[in-house]
């Protein structure tokens, strides 16, 4: 296709992150990736995002397309366009949001150096928000102009508040929940700091419980809302995982779409993946063993190659269940098997858990921070993949694990159901068992599964199918971004 042709959606897509510029989660990786393979589809796709110093430093070659010196409550902003390569396939476009008093500072996207919210993220975000609506209405200084806007998490949420309010030609709304249980919450008066018309602050509106909510105007106000599991659409309908807002999703549940995340398979391919000790395939299974050694090696465990190895990769939560993990050790290196852990997180829990490496030395590893290299080395090294969350959205590491081999073990929660087909007799015979799952977060139920995963393991024909099965399944984006254009042309109005 050549650049002058005219694409058949165009679409701005709004985000508070992505990879490889910003990025605290999975948020950051779903930005650079579905874009990618939407514009595959012919769908001309554009980011928006803040201008933090990451973004400012890593975007080259920006050109200033407009200025916003009477910014509607907000401090005077530059909009600059660039290209964002990912993964050396077509650049995406991109606009930023160039706003200094807002964005140029030292810290984190959402956090200050001292770890706390920045007291004044309700500009920082409403200025996103407010960005993304000027852009997808008629009061837009671009000759662009995008049938779909697409927003992501409650960062991005009064877009369609202020579309709402618009009295101009505006774009269709689509709103994105990755994970409920953040909301962006703020008092009353930002109402009116924010531009948003007194009428906006009812319970048929952004009011929450006496609060301003990002993220309740989004589900209130958009066209259509999605989430990235079919079964986590569904479980946001009612408590406890409606986090509040299940009676207004409940309600709109006829506008709810569910569509599981991809994965990047060319990051994550063990037959490439260039931080493994060896790659392998499901056809040369057996050097997948050598991973194993070197993971045993480079985190201190006793090296065994015949050992059962668990690992969980993730932030050290509540919600992602390491209070379980960490009340099933005892009797999990007793089986025995051996346990490696991979992420940082609450503080309590990290004291605990090199505690825990303390008290087994040799059977249990522990390496607190995020190690981009060590986390592909322990989905090859491992033999099963534990994932005990409380919810889980949509879950990236249960899909990596079965592309890698790794059968995981999760609690049947939101994404990890619809990606994890529990290994039964049944499931054996049909050729779609791909892991475990276990019910209720109780350690006797996590303790059942892994007893579960350690007689399967030591059943070398039926282990080698499960790795199999999953190695086999297609986690690309390309079946997420045909249900995403989907959903955008049905927004679109009839001609």
């Amino acid at each position: 296709m050549s650049p002058s042709s005219r694409h058949d959606l165009q679409v701005l897509f709004i985000t508070p992150e992505v990879y490889p510029l910003c990025k605290t989660g999975g948020l950051g990786d779903v930005s650079a990736a579905l874009p990618t393979a939407l514009r595959e589809l012919n769908v001309d796709i554009r980011l928006l995002l803040p201008g933090y110093p990451a973004v400012m430093s890593g975007l080259k070659y920006k050109r200033k397309i407009a200025t916003f010196n009477d910014f509607h409550h907000f401090p005077p902003t530059t909009l600059w366009s660039a290209k964002l390569s990912v993964n050396y396939s077509e650049n995406v476009p991109v606009y930023i949001i160039d706003c200094p008093a807002l964005y140029q500072r030292e810290g984190g996207i959402y956090l200050d150096t001292a770890g706390q919210s920045w007291s004044d993220n309700v500009l920082r975000f409403g200025v996103l928000s407010k960005m993304g609506a000027i852009l997808s209405s008629d009061a837009s200084p671009l000759t662009w102009f995008p049938d779909i806007v697409h927003c992501n998490d409650w960062q991005s949420g009064l877009t369609p508040a202020y579309l709402h309010f618009h009295p101009g030609k505006k774009a269709a709304s689509m709103m994105t929940i990755h994970n409920l249980a953040f909301q962006g919450c703020f008092p009353p008066e930002t109402v009116a700091q924010l531009g948003l018309p007194a009428a906006s602050y009812n319970m048929n509106g952004v009011e929450y419980y006496g609060n301003l909510s990002f993220m309740k105007a989004g589900l209130y106000y958009a066209d259509r809302i999605s989430t990235v599991s079919p079964s986590y659409a569904r479980e946001i309908q009612q408590a406890p995982l409606g986090f509040g807002l299940q009676g207004l999703l409940a309600a709109r549940s006829q506008h709810i779409d569910g569509i599981v995340n991809g994965i990047d398979t060319m990051e994550w391919d063990p037959a490439t993946d260039p931080h493994l000790n060896k790659n392998y395939s499901s056809n040369n299974l057996a050097a997948k063993k050598a991973n194993k050694l070197a993971i045993q090696q480079v985190m201190g465990l006793e090296v065994d190659s015949d050992i059962l190895l668990f690992a969980a990769i993730s932030r050290f939560t509540e919600q992602k269940g390491y209070d379980l993990i960490l009340q099933i050790a005892p009797q999990l290196v007793q089986i025995p098997a051996q346990l490696v852990l991979l992420g940082s997180g609450n503080a309590m829990l990290e004291e605990q858990l090199v505690r825990l490496t303390d008290t087994y030395p040799g059977k249990i590893a522990a390496h607190i921070g995020f190690n981009e290299a060590l986390s592909h080395l322990i989905e090859g090294g491992a033999d099963s993949f534990l994932m005990p969350s409380r919810f889980e959205p949509c879950g990236l590491n249960q899909m990596y694990s079965q592309r890698y081999g790794t059968p995981p073990l999760v609690h049947a929660t939101g994404g990890l159901i619809d990606t994890v087909v529990d290994c039964t007799a049944a499931t054996l015979a049909d050729g779609s068992a791909s892991g475990f799952q276990f019910h209720g977060m109780t350690p006797e139920a996590f303790l059942a599964g892994i007893q579960r995963v350690v007689i399967a393991y030591r059943n070398k024909r039926v282990w080698r199918q499960l790795q199999k099965n999953g190695m086999s399944k297609d986690f690309s984006w390309r079946a997420s971004a045909m249900a995403y254009r989907e959903i955008y042309q049905s927004l679109l109005a009839p001609v």
